[in-house]
């Protein structure tokens, strides 16, 4: 059996003190007993809300191989009797076997950044990639600071790519975490008003993001979207980290990754891009423009990781989203189908503009209806009002006539909608879903796009439960 880790390089990795019987090895890392599989090494991280050395009881039952726990929390676990690693700091000891872990590795290595698009993009690059080698990608949206250790701890001695999601609220968290991955392409997706709460304007956004650059291997390259008005300022701040590698993608005339035709459909885009000094026409299996500037980078880091372009390009068609990311769900209605867009994990202004765009580019059926159902962009801070607000012109310039609003920012939107546009506003999800599953009509489509504090994903899951989904299309949006 081959190990993610034997004992020896676990131990060493982390400069622990083994206590107990040690297994030969580990399969695995987990920080949480309720999905920790058999044979993984659980780390008993302290967070704000739990402490996992009150789950070791449950990680041992749930199969644990060696718990990793802190020195000052051993009089406390009493007589637990499994392996064990002691260490000072738990999650200090886990971002020292992420350090091993990128040490011992000869993978090439993508970091993404951005203020929208980083895990469709890393997603996408993890979809692509295994088609010409052994990928190795975050979890879920695992881009925090301990999110990206963990995913270093996780990466295989023997993967040929690996792709790392680097997210961030404040200044000065995105710089740690890049120096710890070392990426050979740094890629970033956007820069736009997210987090603005934290942050005076876009230009104070775009030099946090910039931070990815102090992260770069010698001789790395940076990916940066050509077509963002912050173009400038990230490619001034990649230069004055030592960059020496930095292109462009987009649509502008400059940039090096270049969308020269894009024809846009209701569940799939076709391409015709330069990579490389190439052109490469192909079928992109999720649709929306948004996903073609995302897939554009991707296309790009994979030319700068020296993968076969041919075999990634053709890769493309069977891209899909993931839930929360505009996943697509076809709702048994008894009199016809209903479309549900699932947009529900994140937003802010520049992934509204994209999920309109998305709804006003899906056709309905019949007398059907494009409905909007809106919640709170959060993190926005003073600007909130005013950025809620604007969405009511991006909404009139689109064919949707039917918006659901719920979230107390979500107020200003409901007063300043047009009277043509029939609006129902609520405070919360819950008092929202009851008024959307009895107003829903067969040949509907409808899209759910709030940040994931709003937790409109309960609407998703209500409208699952009472619609079952026919199918989940293949070619997710």
């Amino acid at each position: 059996m081959s190990f993610l880790w034997t004992s020896e390089d676990l131990v060493a990795g982390m400069g622990g003190r083994p206590l107990g019987p040690m297994p030969e090895g580990i399969s695995g890392i987990s920080i949480d007993s309720r999905s920790l599989e058999p044979g993984d090494a659980f780390f008993a991280i302290k967070g704000e809300a739990m402490d996992g050395h009150d789950f070791a009881t449950a990680a041992i039952k749930a199969g644990a191989g060696v718990l990793v726990v802190a020195e000052g929390k051993l009089p406390s676990l009493g007589r637990l009797t499994a392996p064990m690693i002691v260490v000072q700091d738990v999650l200090a000891a886990l971002e020292k076997l992420g350090l091993a872990a990128r040490a011992r590795s000869n993978a090439k290595i993508i970091a993404v950044t951005g203020s929208a698009g980083k895990t469709t993009t890393k997603e996408a690059l993890r979809h692509v990639l295994s088609a010409v080698g052994k990928v190795h990608a975050s979890a879920q949206s695992f881009n925090n600071h301990w999110g990206v250790p963990l995913t270093l701890a996780r990466m295989p001695v023997d993967c040929d790519y690996a792709v790392f999601e680097i997210g961030m609220n404040h200044p000065d968290e995105i710089r740690p975490l890049a120096k710890m991955v070392r990426p050979h392409v740094a890629i970033v997706t956007l820069i736009a008003a997210a987090h603005l709460g934290f942050f005076r304007n876009l230009d104070e956004i775009a030099r946090a993001k910039a931070e990815i650059f102090e992260g770069l291997e010698p001789d790395g390259a940076v990916l940066l979207n050509r077509d963002d008005p912050r173009w400038k300022l990230l490619d001034k701040m990649a230069r004055a980290a030592g960059v020496e590698h930095i292109y462009g993608f987009g649509e502008n005339a400059r940039a090096t990754f270049k969308l020269l035709e894009c024809a846009l459909h209701a569940d799939h885009s076709i391409i015709t891009a330069k990579i490389g000094g190439q052109e490469i026409t192909t079928r992109v299996g999720a649709p929306g423009r948004h996903m073609v500037q995302n897939v554009l980078a991707v296309l790009g880091a994979a030319h700068l990781v020296g993968a076969d372009i041919a075999r990634v390009a053709t890769a493309l068609a069977d891209l899909s989203a993931e839930r929360g990311r505009g996943k697509r769900h076809v709702l048994r209605h008894p009199k016809g189908p209903i479309t549900l867009i699932d947009e529900s994990y994140n937003a802010n202004p520049a992934s509204m503009s994209a999920a309109m765009a998305l709804l006003n580019a899906t056709p309905v059926s019949g007398e059907g209806r494009r409905i909007a159902v809106l919640g709170d962009m959060l993190e926005l801070g003073e600007h909130s009002a005013k950025l809620h607000a604007a969405l009511a012109d991006l909404i009139a310039g689109t064919e949707t006539r039917t918006v659901f609003l719920a979230g107390p920012e979500m107020r200003a939107l409901a007063d300043t909608l047009p009277d043509e546009i029939e609006t129902e506003y609520r405070a919360g999800a819950e008092d929202l879903k009851l008024v959307l599953l009895s107003a829903l009509k067969p040949g509907d489509v409808v899209m759910i796009k709030s940040s994931k504090g709003i937790g409109f994903s309960k609407l998703v899951d209500a409208l699952l439960s009472k619609f079952p989904a026919v199918a989940t299309t293949a070619k997710q949006a």
